[in-house]
């Protein structure tokens, strides 16, 4: 009768276990061994502080190969879960490429969704890496610093100049900072960084009100091409539709 109910538990157990958002097979984590292992080769060998298009850039990986699949799957396969694992990288990244002093003065934003884009996710994928990122951290968590007050599209179907027009006035600042603005700088937090077109014009807004940029952080970003600042190096991997690049 032992030898049934173990038998039992052991079955049950197996239900019980996830899958890998990657492969399908069974997962003790988020990932099973063999794609974690996969995703965590896009992690940047030297992750430090860049800038492009005069703004500090910090990412945890390079946005290709299985952390592009990954991050798909966390956006458009409904995996929110994965939002912890990532916000740990990133955050080991953010405390061994900043200073300790930082960790009191900087207010962490998401980028925002439109509201009809976030009805139809279920969710903002930066807000979700944002709230594990700053319980890792420690730092100040604000998701309503910064309103998307303009829907607009997919951003990989357009050129590097249209990105920008079509963010012209997509944000305004938030309920929270149009109440008290925070007392240090703000950390912009995305899930990828490909033009840099999305976290420019958040930042834009964030200094027309008189508020410091200290940079964003984000947990993937573009390979820019040598003396091509505004430029990135594609990956080979389709889009998906409706997915956009920041």
């Amino acid at each position: 009768m032992g030898g049934l109910r173990e038998r039992w538990r052991g079955f049950t157990d197996l239900l019980l276990q996830a899958q890998c958002p990657l492969c399908d097979r069974t997962a003790v984590t988020a990932f099973c061994q063999y794609c974690q292992r996969q995703v965590q080769q896009c992690q940047l060998a030297d992750a430090n502080w860049a800038h492009h298009e005069h703004l500090p850039i910090l990412a945890w990986g390079r946005y290709g190969g299985a952390l592009r699949q990954a991050i798909a799957a966390f956006k458009y396969n409904n995996h929110p879960e994965l939002a912890q694992p990532f916000a740990h990288w990133l955050a080991h990244t953010w405390l061994n490429a900043s200073a300790r002093a930082a960790l009191t003065a900087l207010t962490v934003v998401p980028i925002p969704m439109h509201p009809s884009k976030r009805q139809q996710r279920g969710f903002n994928q930066a807000e979700l890496l944002a709230t594990h990122f700053c319980t890792q951290t420690r730092l100040r968590y604000q998701p309503h610093g910064l309103e998307r007050s303009r829907e607009t599209a997919a951003q990989f179907q357009l050129t590097a100049r249209d990105r920008e027009q079509n963010l012209a006035h997509a944000f305004s600042l938030g309920d929270a900072f149009r109440r008290q603005p925070p007392p240090g700088s703000v950390l912009l937090l995305d899930d990828i960084y490909t033009t840099g077109a999305t976290a420019r014009a958040a930042a834009q807004t964030l200094r027309r009100h008189g508020i410091r940029v200290h940079g964003v952080v984000v947990l993937a970003r573009a390979e820019w091409e040598q003396g091509q600042s505004t430029g990135y190096r594609g990956q080979g991997a389709a889009k998906r539709p409706g997915q956009e690049a920041g």
